[in-house]
């Protein structure tokens, strides 16, 4: 008799917790779908209150989505935490990275960017987005060296790819591989003719 008494209440809160947890994924989604509706109308502050009564520091999906919503608020430091805290819970995850590229790039944090991207590749060394961004960072920072095997690598994935083609050829022309660079110059005029990029390079090589 205790046996089937006890049976029965093992069940009985089997299907309670089961139910709670039905509940709290509506709860859930109904939550993320009030956000997806306030940020369409640019209502910011509230998307991101909606998802605060629901808040869980352990959930990625809504640290990821309160680091997009904060960022798009202007408070990138808090953009930033929340970013982080989802790098923490995936740390092999690039989606958070890519994340927390907009916040830092606005605090103007080019270290913290380049970190990221440098992650990324090593999940993900074909990624041409952080290869290209990457390599821009460096060109940027006339470090021409270091910004040239990114923008090669793109190039011997997508050997048609404009901006990829672009800035391998500019890249090449300030380490004064004027040959390299012409060859590149002309390939990016067959992908858009006429390009004044192109073009101003070509004529500093004549």
């Amino acid at each position: 008799m205790k046996t089937r008494i006890a049976a029965i209440i093992i069940v009985v809160m089997l299907f309670a917790q089961r139910g709670m947890a039905q509940d709290n994924a509506a709860t859930l989604q109904e939550a993320f779908s009030s956000s997806y509706t306030l940020e369409k109308s640019g209502d910011y502050t509230k998307a991101i209150e909606a998802l605060r009564k629901v808040y869980d520091e352990k959930s990625y999906e809504l640290n990821l989505r309160l680091g997009w919503l904060t960022y798009m608020s202007g408070n990138f430091t808090e953009s930033s935490a929340y970013y982080q805290k989802a790098i923490a819970l995936m740390p092999y995850g690039i989606e958070a990275r890519f994340g927390i590229v907009y916040p830092a790039s606005a605090l103007g944090n080019w270290d913290q960017v380049a970190a990221q991207y440098l992650e990324i590749l090593k999940t993900d060394p074909q990624n041409t987005s952080a290869n290209y961004k990457l390599g821009y960072i460096y060109y940027g920072k006339a470090e021409y060296s270091k910004a040239l095997p990114y923008f090669e690598k793109n190039v011997n994935l997508y050997p048609f790819d404009y901006d990829s083609l672009l800035m391998f050829a500019w890249t090449n022309y300030r380490l004064g591989k004027l040959r390299e660079a012409k060859i590149l110059f002309n390939k990016a005029l067959l992908n858009h003719p006429k390009d004044a990029s192109a073009l101003e390079g070509l004529g500093l090589i004549k």
